[in-house]
């Protein structure tokens, strides 16, 4: 396993299977905020991918023109620094795709770490999982969209990380600026 300065951390923002508001599971939408808000916050701390993650056609399709608008398309000559942000971005239909990309990548299969507003039994604090990243071992970062990840997705994975606290009761953030707020405390100086 290859030792790095930057952890071998991914990113994977699922939009199936995820909670819809009364506690069913749904297929949410992608956002374009989100891939652009999650690419540029994963390309500022160093992350190595965003992965994308819907099993429906038209969406998978709209990521894909999104991306290659800003990749290889005019947005790649009209803005470079969106150019370097976007191109970190994968588009899968299943996590289990995400992840056996990782895999290939020749490091072995990532420990998942998953995200949630709710409090978990077993959740994990963020300065331990900032040790634990640094390894080399590649991990995947998970965030789930709409009104997050069922529990079964959550019991399934390695880690839970502990959810963000302000100093208030409201805890509803939008998932980019959780995405932003924890890989600040995981990576930040």
């Amino acid at each position: 396993m290859k030792t790095s300065s930057r952890p071998n951390l991914h990113l994977v923002l699922i939009h199936y299977p995820v909670l819809g508001k009364t506690g069913e599971v749904i297929a949410s939408a992608v956002t374009n905020l989100d891939l652009h808000d999650i690419a540029r916050a994963g390309r500022t701390y160093g992350v190595r991918s965003l992965y994308i993650v819907t099993p429906v056609q038209d969406q998978l399709e709209l990521v894909d023109k999104i991306v290659s608008h800003w990749v290889s398309g005019a947005g790649s000559t009209y803005n470079p620094k969106r150019k370097e942000a976007m191109a970190i971005i994968r588009v899968r239909d299943s996590f289990e795709a995400a992840l056996n990309d990782i895999a290939a990548e020749g490091n072995g299969r990532p420990a998942t770490i998953v995200t949630s507003a709710r409090h978990q039994k077993d959740d994990t604090e963020m300065a331990s999982m900032r040790k634990k990243i640094c390894n080399g071992r590649p991990y995947a970062l998970i965030f789930g969209t709409a009104w997050g990840l069922p529990d079964d997705f959550l019991q399934q994975a390695d880690y839970i990380l502990e959810p963000i606290k302000g100093p208030s009761n409201y805890n509803h953030l939008s998932v980019r600026s959780a995405a932003a707020i924890i890989l600040d405390r995981l990576l930040g100086k």
